[in-house]
């Protein structure tokens, strides 16, 4: 695995984003894991994310495209901070752009912050996580409604690994599939548990046999078969 992934998941744990225990999720099921990037609040942690986003769509993605698309409303510092990190880590110029929830008759009008959208640009979608792949109902339409734009692909920092919306396969693969665009994660649970089984972070073993054996236990009901 590469360094970079080792440091981003100590970094989730080091920042309390990615959590262990029993959760509900929106979709009702009972998760033994939870990720929460809202809480990256700090400019340092911030500036830190930016820089684990902006390698990872380097890696997948290279440095040629125009726009970083971020849904509202967490997207938004997600592609303000990678941006920058794009810029100081690559000397490439990229540009932010997000959605609004509302749309905006009066000064700055539309329903885009940021930068517009013009025909020819290319788009990197960055989000925080994708269980089922239904942001991406709402964020795809709005990207290709600016006019004659090259989606390049989807980055999300964690790869859940759990079925999608409407097939055996997993989110980030539905997309794929369904909307021909890339779709990658900085980690994926994979990546994590390899990463934190039996062996310390913080001082402590986050993942020990009795957590293992609860998320293999929900891969076994819920993960890609």
């Amino acid at each position: 695995m590469e360094q970079y992934k080792i440091d981003f998941i100590n970094f989730m744990v080091e920042s309390d984003v990615l959590k262990f225990g029993e959760f509900t999720l929106k979709s009702g099921r009972k998760s033994p894991f939870f990720m929460n990037a809202g809480a990256y609040v700090t400019g340092s942690q911030l500036r830190r994310l930016g820089q684990f986003y902006a390698q990872a769509i380097h890696e997948h993605y290279g440095d040629d495209f125009d726009v970083l698309f971020g849904p509202a409303y967490k997207g938004i510092p997600l592609s303000v901070a990678t941006s920058i990190a794009f810029s100081e880590m690559y000397g490439k110029e990229i540009r932010y752009c997000s959605n609004r929830k509302e749309v905006k008759d009066h000064g700055d009008t539309g329903i885009l912050l940021g930068s517009k959208i013009k025909d020819g640009d290319k788009v990197v979608i960055i989000e925080d996580v994708t269980t089922s792949g239904k942001s991406i109902e709402e964020t795809f339409p709005i990207i290709k409604a600016q006019g004659d734009v090259e989606i390049k692909g989807l980055m999300v920092s964690l790869n859940r690994m759990e079925r999608g919306l409407s097939t055996n396969a997993s989110a980030l693969d539905e997309i794929q599939q369904k909307y021909g665009f890339a779709a990658n994660a900085i980690v994926s649970m994979e990546d994590v548990v390899e990463c934190l089984y039996n062996k310390e972070c913080q001082g402590r073993v986050i993942i020990d046999d009795k957590l293992k054996e609860a998320i293999d236990a929900y891969y076994d009901e819920y993960g890609v078969k």
